[in-house]
This record gives C-alpha cells, structure tokens and sequence, in this order.
C-alpha cells in the first residue's frame, strides 16, 4: 500500500479516536442507567489511552498534534464521561450541589491537562507526573462503580465517602504531589523487567480471585500513596531546614 496514503500517523490516531469513541459510549450507557457497563468502557478508554502512546513511540510518530489529540480524548473520556457517571449514578439527588460536585472532574480534568501540555517541552521524554493523571482519576472511580454499584446505589459505607472521593481526586489532578509515570521496560534491566511481570501477574490473579474488587483497592492506594509521600517529604525537608537553621 502506498505510504502517502496509509501514514503511520494514521494508525496511532486511530488508537487515540478509539479512546473517543470508549468515552462517547460509557456516556450512552451511562444514560441508559447502565452504569457498571459505563465504567467499564472508561477502563476501556484508559486500554486505549496507554496503547496509543507504545504505539506512537513504535512507530516513531510522537507528534504535536498526537499530544494535542489525545488531550481531547482524554477531556471526553476522562473528564465527561465520569462527571456524568458520577452524576446520574449518585449526585443527582443532590440537585444542584450534585452538578456542581459531579463537574469537577471534568473542570479540574481539563485544566490539569492544559496544564500538562504547557509543561510538556520534549514530547518524546516523558517524566514524572505533577498532579494525578487523569486516566488514574477516572480509573478510580470506575473500578468503585463497577464493584460497588448494586441494586440501584452505592454499596455503604463507599456511598457516604463517594462524594468526599470525587472532590479529593479533581483536586490532586490540579496539584504538585507528585505520581510517577509507567515504567519503561526497555530502560530495565532483566531482574527489574521479571520483577515488574511478577507483580503485574499477581496483581491479575487476585483480581480473578476477588472478582476484581481488589483493583479498588490497588487504585486507591496509588492515589493515598502521592499524598502520603509528599507529605513524608514535606516532614523531611521541615526537619533539614530546622537542622540548617542550628548549624548556622
């Protein structure tokens, strides 16, 4: 096939439209009170969403345009589709509050993702992330929805903590605590690569073994780990400059 019609930019877009179209449908299921279909498909987007980048960097086709296109997706898929999960499966029934509450993340999603773009000077040397990942945010509230959403509610006691969980995420998405991108396997050595496919395999079996109600509590305690840390190094680095102030 001719290459000037079949680019190799063509197949990485293809990947990022397809984290679009997993947004667009978790929001037809979500209207359709399907809602653990709804937070699968954002599960889904967030497949697509890590796949595009491999796929990019594979093909050496990291672009602009690829970085500026798959923020749009992840606007659509990360930010309004959950804001609307959030919306028509618990905060309706607080009216108002419950919209306001229910936007955040995609308001807070949009900016940390400008934010994001702004900062990003070299597209092909990802580093650490400031702030939550959006993917992580929207993960996060699909894997409560998927394990404790029955009978029309939110299981107790995560239905008294899902509001308080929503606003905790949309703000960590605009904060410096920092979150440490995937690890590149190429850079690692053998025992770190064996090291990184155990975990992943245990992490698969219990999984299976809970039904998947423990990847909750893996995402979770991702997001309590980056403040727990920076908290740690805030403790650290008051305790340094006591010590400096001494010495002097």
């Amino acid at each position: 096939m001719n290459k000037s019609f079949f680019p190799k930019t063509f197949i990485a877009n293809t990947v990022t439209s397809m984290n679009i179209f997993c947004g667009f449908l978790s929001m037809l299921y979500t209207a359709q009170a399907d809602f653990k279909m709804a937070a699968i498909f954002i599960i889904v987007a967030a497949i697509f969403d890590t796949m595009d980048g491999i796929v990019a960097r594979l093909l050496d086709t990291t672009s602009k345009f690829g970085v500026e296109l798959d923020s749009l997706s992840d606007v659509v898929s990360f930010g309004a589709a959950p804001s609307f999960l959030v919306f028509k499966a618990y905060a309706y029934q607080f009216e108002a509050w419950g919209v306001i509450a229910s936007s955040l993340i995609l308001i807070f999603g949009a900016l940390r993702l400008a934010r994001f773009n702004v900062m990003l000077d070299d597209i092909k040397n990802k580093g650490d992330f400031t702030g939550l990942p959006i993917p992580l945010q929207a993960i996060t509230i699909s894997t409560l929805v998927i394990t404790y959403y029955d009978n029309g509610k939110i299981a107790e006691p995560y239905d008294i903590l899902f509001l308080p969980l929503i606003i905790l995420l949309s703000f960590l998405m605009v904060s410096k605590i920092r979150y440490n991108a995937l690890p590149k396997l190429k850079n690692r050595k053998l025992k770190e690569k064996i090291f990184l496919f155990v975990i992943l395999i245990i992490a698969l079996l219990l999984a299976i073994i809970t039904n998947g109600e423990i990847l909750f509590y893996i995402f979770i305690s991702i997001v309590l780990f980056g403040i727990l840390r920076q908290i740690f190094y805030l403790i650290i680095g008051k305790k340094n400059s006591e010590e400096n102030i001494l010495e002097n």
